[in-house]
């Protein structure tokens, strides 16, 4: 996978810390949170685990379901990522 608009949610662990973010190059940004290569929120708190990521075909749409799932409550995040993911597994692999 190479430039593909994404959304992405990572995690701390299951029912942890989340994070919710949008990226053009999710292989890259993905390693960058996962190798804490800047400071930020994911560094501080941990959070490396890749745990839903939904691909768009413009980053416009990318970026608007984005910003929609952040307005959401933590537990409408929860259940996204317990309906495609259950076990809460880290789905870096399945990006590369």
């Amino acid at each position: 996978m190479e430039k593909q608009p994404t959304v992405y949610i990572l995690a701390s662990k299951r029912n942890g810390t989340l994070y919710t973010s949008v990226t053009s190059n999710p292989v890259k940004r993905i390693w960058q949170h996962k190798n804490d290569v800047q400071e930020g929120f994911t560094k501080k708190y941990k959070v490396h685990h890749l745990v839903y990521f939904e691909q768009h075909p413009t980053m416009e749409a990318a970026v608007t379901r984005e910003k929609c799932i952040k307005k959401w409550n933590r537990q409408w995040k929860i259940d996204l990522i317990e309906k495609n993911n259950p076990q809460w597994r880290d789905l870096w692999d399945d990006i590369l």
